[in-house]
């Protein structure tokens, strides 16, 4: 993690103006909306974490003793966070519903203005799954938190056995750029699901998201429940040495790193929910229509700026010549002539300078190293613009191979056999998600076998997060547990064991002190245990 300089400036207020509202909307009315933020002002512990004024040493005693308020209010309500019905908290989840139904438009500008979304896009892809977590928690809540029968052995027959889910308690919610919005949200409907109290820290290279996260679950939420603190380096470090009883992370595996050694000081548990190269295999028995347009899009989606998103394609070398040309179509038929791509308003902008570099610097020592540009390849570092990019003849030991790319830039590699594609995969960390474009049942559950990655679609991409019955997260480098719905509930969750021993039991044959009987009884045990 770099450290920023200690120089501090004011941040000058940005006004977010309201959208006209579309023709159909919510007729619920949330805190927020009756509000009217026509202007929405800085958030003052915004104002105050990243300086104002004040002298630096008065800065960060400012926010660490926010910060230390806050855990102690949020430490003191903990309990009674826990004991609430499963009512209470899906009446929690739907002020959280009514307040992004009644604030989409906000919700739309405030990324625009961050990196250039489409509204459509953000509808997609930071509103649409945050909604289908939130209703598929309020229709299983209610059996989530019901105590689970578990079997009992005959060695402690007639006692009864349960699993309860508890609240973890106090849980550090860090939140990613890339998707500002949806992975700040989602994590807090799983978090409240369960009942905890819960601390949120946005990413402060989306500024005006953040100050839409503050002003909205900051007027549903009182503070000893749901508290967000917006600031720089200095404040996540701070946040980091608190001893929470969770702490779930998105974000790069370098700073996910970080995280877990801070977390380890208080022996606090985590999920970080990470990245890495997420690989397509297309093979020769592929439908190259369907698959190009899946893999493309799942390259440029959000600019290329995607966990799960495509970061390079192994195409079978008897289809690498139809797959450009395809690939090249179906760019022009998503964003039109290529001299248009930079100003359609469908195509979002890199995030700041510091990855615009990195992504040239990438494509420079490609393209320097002989690999070829077969569509694309504009810069506008002004503008942080790179439009839609497809590279060929590249390198296995290039940066582009070696790091995640994490941009709209997309290497194509060839292969003649399943195994060598096999290799390639097997030779990096485990990816968080894995592709394969095939009808060929054989290649298919060979990859399967073969590999390991946090998921594996066959014939798709990236909508395996829409499905909140399959576990999402990675796999060591890629990240380490998941969520979306009850795997959500259960992150933020400690499986308790719970065991009723009754009184009619013979446990006490096995107490001191100890005889022939003792032993007698023990071979007694281990007969019924293979009958039953």
């Amino acid at each position: 993690m770099v450290k920023k300089k200690a120089a501090i400036t004011k941040k000058k207020s940005i006004p977010l103006k309201k959208k006209a509202p579309s023709k159909k909307k919510s007729t619920k009315v949330s805190r927020i909306e009756k509000t009217k933020p026509e202007v929405m002002d800085l958030p003052g512990d915004l104002e105050s974490s990243t300086g104002g004024d004040l002298p630096v040493s008065d800065v960060k005693h400012a926010f660490e003793s926010e910060v230390d308020r806050v855990f102690f209010l949020q430490k003191a309500n903990r309990w009674k966070m826990a004991n609430t019905s499963y009512i209470e908290r899906i009446e929690r989840l739907k002020k959280i519903q009514d307040a992004i139904e009644s604030n989409m438009p906000l919700i739309q500008d405030a990324i625009y203005r961050d990196f250039k979304k489409s509204p459509h896009e953000v509808d997609i892809t930071e509103i649409f799954p945050v909604l289908l977590e939130i209703t598929d928690a309020i229709k299983n809540l209610k059996k989530w938190t019901r105590p689970q029968t578990v079997s009992t052995p005959i060695t402690l027959f007639p006692s009864k056995s349960e699993l309860i889910y508890e609240p973890k308690g106090l849980v550090l919610i860090i939140g990613p750029w890339n998707y500002p919005f949806h992975l700040i949200a989602a994590p807090l409907v799983a978090a409240i699901a369960a009942g905890n109290c819960v601390i949120i820290r946005p990413s402060d290279d989306t500024y005006h998201t953040s100050i839409i996260v503050k002003k909205l679950f900051g007027d549903i939420f009182p503070e000893d429940e749901v508290a967000i603190f917006n600031g720089g380096i200095d404040l996540s470090n701070y946040l980091l040495t608190k001893p929470f009883d969770h702490i779930f992370f998105t974000g790069s595996p370098k700073v996910g790193g970080i995280v877990m050694e801070a977390a380890a000081k208080n022996l606090t548990s985590v999920t970080l929910e990470l990245g890495g190269k997420s690989p397509v295999i297309l093979d020769e028995t592929a439908v190259l229509d369907y698959s190009t347009l899946h893999i493309i899009w799942g390259k440029i989606l959000n600019g290329g700026q995607t966990c799960v998103g495509v970061d390079y394609v192994m195409v079978h070398e008897s289809k690498f010549n139809e797959f450009i040309e395809k690939a090249r179509a179906v760019l022009e038929n998503f964003y039109g002539d290529p001299t248009s791509w930079k100003s359609n308003p469908d195509f979002c902008r890199i995030i700041n300078g510091k990855n615009f570099n990195r992504l040239k610097s990438m494509l420079e020592e490609a393209i320097s190293s002989g690999s070829k540009v077969e569509v694309g390849g504009v810069l506008d570092e002004n503008e942080k613009y790179i439009s839609p990019t497809i590279l060929s003849n590249v390198s296995l030991n290039l940066d582009i191979m070696q790091e995640e790319i994490f941009g709209p830039i997309l290497p194509v590699l060839t292969y003649s056999s399943i195994d060598e594609a096999i290799r390639i995969i097997q030779s990096k960390w485990k990816p968080l998600s894995l592709y394969v474009f095939s009808k060929n049942d054989y290649n298919i559950k060979r990859i399967t076998n073969n590999t390991s990655s946090g998921a594996l679609l066959v014939n798709g991409v990236i909508v395996h997060l829409t499905n909140p019955n399959l576990p999402f997260g990675g796999v060591n480098h890629s990240g380490h547990g998941s969520y979306h719905g009850f795997f959500g509930f259960k992150t933020f969750s400690h499986e308790r064991a719970v065991l009723r021993v009754s009184r009619l039991n013979l446990l006490w044959k096995l107490f001191p002190p100890y005889n022939d009987g003792t032993s007698k009884f023990l071979k007694f045990i281990k007969f019924i245990t293979k009958l039953f």
